[in-house]
């Protein structure tokens, strides 16, 4: 029985980022709004999300690289 040890990191390493963001959002909002009220969790939900575009356009664009580099070896 062989063990996939880096599809194993990337399960790993994907959870970790899910289980932040779900705290960031869940749990960080979520106090927000019990100490602030609902107008200022709204505002914190507004400013989390244009704060990870910068990073979801950086994660695109590693993922098109990678897929350049993988085409640019097939041929």
């Amino acid at each position: 029985m062989s063990r996939d040890l880096r599809k194993y990191a990337n399960q790993t390493t994907i959870r970790l980022i899910a289980g932040g963001l779900i705290l960031i959002f869940i749990v960080g909002i979520g106090l927000v709004y019990l100490f602030y009220g609902s107008r200022a969790a709204l505002t914190g939900l507004l400013c989390l999300i244009v704060a990870f575009i910068p990073i979801l356009l950086i994660w695109l664009m590693f993922l098109f690289l990678e897929f350049l580099t993988k085409r640019a070896r097939d041929q």
